[in-house]
């Protein structure tokens, strides 16, 4: 069987979920939203603020969200970006774990060229482990970061063949499921947590992208499918177009399940949510010019002499961001679910303030109606 079918069928077994997750991937659409509601968490940090602040913002967000009904929350991994502390999302998610007792966990994701598959299948199996039955594994064949810090990374190499990031997902995938045929070389190597030590659940697999590799490949395999609307709208229908025509059922999925990463802020006022994003537009736009640092304060933002190029694609960005009041954003969500018809909505609030992310999401919640939900027992 060829690298493909390999993980097709090994995707198959995914252990026990929580009740109401049916298959570790579907959601469940609570109060007014049209479609599941999640989180996406790039830990950033703001100019005067730490990483130790930023995570600890991600606690009270994941634990926010776990009260109102949100149905996942993942950590995306970025390198060399003093904006963003999310480096180790396997690291933070055991946080986050420790923190929770219902939400799914994940990466959002794993960039897997950047690493050994072995390593994240040890990482994913501890992690489930210690959250059974909530832990996502999304993977993405982009490095995170730069190509100088991508070679750094691995080891001074980069495999850019699009045949690499396939073989190294189908043996991800034989080490979660310790099922390496009779002479392969890896047939007597385990990834310990796993089924090596008897009968256990693993993460279900998601791949993410911004472009059709990916998107094709998770139709092809039968898996759920992550796009980063949030950063690449131009190519989201594309994309899902290409990822619903190329789906296969699978042991998986009987049908396509899509997920689109979303820009969202909401706020008291639109000047406020205004203010807000300006400072994680001016932070991008400093990225993509060579230029990373601390997300700025909105005053600084506020005060920046934009140079007309610059403020073009300061525009352009935010015109991609759902934001306003919140009766604002629910109306924009509602349209985006309703013109690309994806599955499931994964909200990205960035901001300087992480208390204004944070307020963004119950904000959210509240224009839904999502209801408040007791802690799980136990």
């Amino acid at each position: 069987m060829n690298d493909t079918g390999d993980a097709q069928e090994q995707g198959s077994r995914t252990g026990n979920r929580p009740d109401g997750d049916r298959d570790g991937i579907r959601g469940t659409a609570l109060g007014r939203a049209p479609v599941p509601l999640s989180v996406l968490d790039l830990v950033t940090v703001g100019a005067g603020s730490t990483a130790h602040a930023s995570l600890r913002t991600s606690v009270e967000i994941a634990r926010l969200a776990e009260s109102r009904g949100y149905h996942r929350h993942w950590v995306a991994e970025h390198h060399s970006m003093p904006g963003v502390a999310s480096s180790s999302p396997a690291v933070i998610l055991a946080h986050l774990a420790a923190h929770t007792s219902r939400i799914r966990l994940g990466s959002g994701g794993v960039m897997l060229p950047n690493h050994a598959p072995l390593a994240i299948a040890e990482q994913f199996g501890t992690l489930e482990a210690l959250a059974p039955g909530r832990i996502d594994l999304g993977l993405g064949r982009a490095p995170g970061t730069d190509g100088r810090t991508a070679a750094a990374l691995r080891g001074g190499r980069l495999d850019e063949s699009a045949d690499e990031f396939p073989r190294q997902l189908a043996e991800l995938t034989r080490f979660l499921d310790d099922d390496f045929p009779d002479g392969h070389p890896y047939a007597r190597v385990h990834a310990v947590p796993g089924p090596v030590q008897g009968p256990a659940g693993r993460p279900p697999l998601w791949l993410l992208g911004s472009s059709g590799f990916s998107a094709r490949l998770a139709g092809e395999l039968g898996l759920p499918f992550a796009y980063a609307h949030h950063f690449s709208a131009a190519g989201t229908l594309p994309a899902l177009d290409l990822y619903r025509q190329s789906f296969r059922p699978s042991a998986v999925l009987d049908a396509p399940y899509a997920v689109i990463g979303v820009a969202a802020l909401a706020a008291d006022t639109a000047g406020e949510a205004r203010a807000q994003v300006l400072t994680g537009a001016l932070s991008m736009l400093r990225l993509r010019t060579g230029r990373p640092g601390l997300v700025p304060t909105p005053e600084e933002a506020a005060a920046y002499p934009f140079a007309p190029a610059e403020r073009e694609f300061v525009d352009g960005w935010l015109a991609n961001i759902v934001h306003g009041t919140p009766d604002e954003v629910r109306s924009g969500l509602d349209d985006l679910a309703k013109r690309t018809g994806a599955d499931e909505l994964m909200l990205t609030a960035n901001a300087h303030s992480g208390a204004a992310r944070l307020r963004s999401y119950g904000l959210v919640a509240d224009a839904y109606g999502m209801p408040v939900q007791a802690p799980a027992a136990g």
